[in-house]
This record gives C-alpha cells, structure tokens and sequence, in this order.
C-alpha cells in the first residue's frame, strides 16, 4: 500500500534529553495508525514534527513522496490533547477565524462551518463564548476547526478526553467517515479498547525509541502465549487438579454452564491439548486466547 507519511531515522534532542532517537515509520495513506506510548515516551515530539512546530536534528520526514516542507501545512490537520481556543472569543468567529488561516475564503469557510455545525447539532452555539462552554461542547468546536479544510492527513492526540460516551461515540463514528473518504488518520491515545477499535496499524514509543509497530492484528498475534480458552462440562474438582499436575492452568471457574479455564500448550501441539481435556470432559469450547492491546502494551512497555 502506498504511503502518505514516512519518518527516517528521525531524533530530537532539548539539550541532553532525547526526545525522539532514530524513529522511522510508514503510514499508509487512506488508514488509521496508532501512535501510542506512555506519557513522556516521544509521541508529542513526533507529532510536533510532523506540524513543523519543531525541526528533527537527525533524519527526515517525506510527505506524499516529498520532503515535508511549510507548503504541505495546509494539508494537516491536528488536533491537540491540550486545545487551542480562546476562551473569550465567541465561537462562530473563532472557528471562522481558524478556517481562514488554513487557506478557505470566508465564503466557503461559513458554508462548511454551518454543515459541521448542523451535522453536530451544535448550531445554536455560534455566538456564545467559549468560556460558556462545558469541555465536551469545547472538544466538539476543536474537531470541527481540525477537519473542516479537509486535509489529507488528520492527528488526533487524544480526541476523546472530556467526551461522555455518546458523543465519545458521535466522534469515533465521525473519524471512521473521514477515513472512509480517503483521509489518512494519526490516533494518538492512551485508550487501548479505542485502538482496537479504529486502528489498522500501530506503533509503540517508550523511551524515545520505536518498540513495536506493523498492523495491528499482527503486533497483537507476536504477543501470544499459546494459550486457550476452555469450557468443559462433566469435569470432576479431582479431574481439573490432576489436569493442572500435567499443563499449566489459570483462572478455573465453575458454574452452571461448566467448567472455564486457561490452560497454556508451552510447545504441545493443539491436538493433544485437546485430547488430554477430552479424557476429563466434554470440550464445550476451546477457543485460542489473542492478546488485547492493552496486554500488549503492558509487555511491550516492560519488555523495553
């Protein structure tokens, strides 16, 4: 797949403290890539890049197959996790004042403002202050400014802080359309059941360095420990422990539906995982056990 941003070997550096070291990635236009670290990891850095806000001392950014340069601004749209609005101006002017900046006439900046608006169901909030505002109502106008010229490329740092779910929702549904109409996406978060969710490929910072990154249903399959998930019906107490003498087991649980269990291969083939649970049992499911993001996270993190 073709890929509309790519970072070679990019480092920055405030004095002695390495902010980024040799980050290289490749983003693939028209998909969702997540960025994710723990706070302090590089990923603010990266991002400011990307926005030209800083200049990396080592490496390079291509952008559509060029080198990044100021022309290429009024293709990004960035939305940061500490918002930009001016709290005691009033929000249609704000946002128009905004549009105008990424190049629209004010013409066509009040058109497409009064479809974002509408389509937000926030039209009666034009001539209010920001100050009036709740930070969810706050986070609604900084979307709205962020996609409204229709870049290319759309940087999210955490979108959803100060959303309660249904506009949490509203949004995410929102940043899937944008995607669905060839806009390339940076997601930055620290939500990983958002990253399953949205993502199509990830890339894990921790310490200035690349940990991990590739499509995310890959990362999460390098993650796995041969393990299973088990329900068995007709199994005795005594059946399960002399079950645990011979495999490793966790998080045994009895109820009516059966017995549920983990039980790990540690290099044993599945077939006979499955025929040592059937001398015990009926095999009600055996299902294999893909980490979640947030597991991968966690390993990653403390691996590095």
């Amino acid at each position: 797949m073709e890929n509309l941003l790519v970072a070679e070997g990019v480092s920055k550096y405030f004095g002695k403290k390495v902010a980024l070291q040799d980050f290289s990635i490749s983003i693939p236009r028209g998909s969702i890539y997540g960025l994710l670290g723990p706070n302090g990891a590089g990923k603010t850095t990266f991002i400011r890049t990307i926005n030209q806000i800083t200049v990396p001392d080592t490496g390079r950014i291509i952008f559509d197959g060029e080198p990044l340069a100021q022309k290429h601004i009024s293709r990004i749209g960035y939305m940061p996790e500490e918002r930009g609005l001016y709290k005691s101006m009033k929000v249609g002017d704000q946002a128009l004042y905004l549009a105008q900046l990424k190049g629209l006439s004010k013409q066509d900046a009040v058109q497409k403002l009064k479809f974002w608006f509408d389509k937000l169901d926030i039209g009666d909030w034009w001539n209010k202050k920001l100050s009036e505002l709740s930070k969810g109502m706050g986070q609604k106008i900084q979307f709205i400014v962020t996609v409204l010229h229709e870049p290319d490329l759309l940087i999210f740092d955490e979108p959803f802080s100060g959303f309660d779910p249904l506009n949490a929702n509203l949004i995410r549904d929102e940043i899937l359309e944008l995607k669905r109409k060839g806009a390339t996406i940076i997601f930055s978060t620290h939500r990983m059941e958002s990253v399953e969710e949205l993502c199509d490929y990830v890339a894990l910072i921790n310490n200035a360095r690349k940990v991990l990154d590739g499509e995310m249903w890959d990362v999460r399959n390098r993650y796995k420990q041969g393990a299973f998930q088990v329900n068995l019906r007709g199994s005795a107490p005594e059946a399960i422990e002399r079950l645990a003498e011979m495999h490793r087991i966790d998080g045994v649980s009895t109820d009516q539906s059966g017995t549920s269990f983990r039980i790990y291969s540690d290099g044993l083939r599945n077939n006979e995982l499955l025929h040592d649970l059937s001398q015990i049992g009926h095999i009600q499911s055996f299902t294999e056990v893909i980490p979640s993001m947030n597991e991968v996270f966690l390993n990653a993190v403390k691996g590095s």
